[in-house]
This record gives C-alpha cells, sequence and structure tokens, in this order.
C-alpha cells in the first residue's frame, strides 16, 4: 500500500465531538480530500478575509437562469476552483443534471486523487430557485 501521509488529517467538518473520547473527531486520507471539496464548493470568493482568492462561484448561480449555457459555466468553475484549491486533486470531470426537480439540481464530481488509481466522487444537491412553481 502506497504511503498515504500527504492526504493530511484534520478537523471533520463539519466539527463534531467524539462521546467517547471529548475530542473533536477527525477526517484522514480520502475522507480529508472530499471534505476539501465540500468546502470549496461552499465557500463564496472573499469570504475569508486572510484568503479572498479561496472558494468558488457556485452559491452565484442560486437565482440565474438555468440554460445549458450556464450549466457550462457551471461545470467550468467548479472543475477549476477544485482544481485551482485543491493540489490532492486531479482529473476532476463535473456532470450536472439538467432537469431541475423540485428546485434541486443534482452535481456529480469524480475526480482522481494524486498518487493514487482510483477514482473518487462527490454528489453535490444545489439548490435553485424553486419560486418559478408557485
Amino acid at each position: 500500500m502506497a504511503d498515504r501521509n500527504f492526504l493530511g488529517k484534520g478537523m471533520k467538518f463539519p466539527p463534531q465531538i467524539d462521546k467517547s473520547t471529548g475530542r473533536f473527531k477527525v477526517a484522514s486520507e480520502l475522507e480529508s480530500v472530499k471534505e476539501s471539496v465540500y468546502i470549496i464548493l461552499m465557500t463564496r470568493v472573499n469570504e475569508r478575509w486572510l484568503r479572498p482568492e479561496f472558494g468558488s462561484n457556485l452559491l452565484s448561480y442560486t437565482f440565474a437562469d438555468i440554460t445549458p449555457t450556464t450549466l457550462t459555466i457551471m461545470k467550468r468553475d467548479i472543475s477549476e476552483a477544485i482544481l485551482t484549491h485543491e493540489p490532492r486533486v486531479e482529473d476532476v470531470d463535473v456532470s450536472i443534471s439538467d432537469e431541475s426537480t423540485d428546485g434541486k439540481m443534482i452535481i456529480n464530481i469524480e475526480y482522481t486523487v494524486v498518487g493514487e488509481y482510483t477514482r473518487d466522487s462527490l454528489v453535490f444537491p444545489f439548490y435553485v430557485n424553486a419560486s418559478k412553481e408557485a
């Protein structure tokens, strides 16, 4: 088995307390990478004062008209944000369901962890403006 120390270890997101030890739960290796991708998607650019370039523009699409062009731009933005801010990931492939059901689109992000031979994925529900149905 390859050395996976480069994948790191850190506090689980969202923060959770281990009831048996009273300490914060820890995420390591592939789970840490997956949580990092999620944090990138949920952080708006300029939201972090000390790292204003960190994050993605995904949440700015919440009230956008969902057209094929918008979906293509979203895919590109997601892929670029992940590749820019997560150095442990390569070969990112983003697919978005083109039908909004109950104001929700499913974003499937597949990626390869650097140094690994298996692909991992994150299924991300994205909620869009559903007020047009009312």
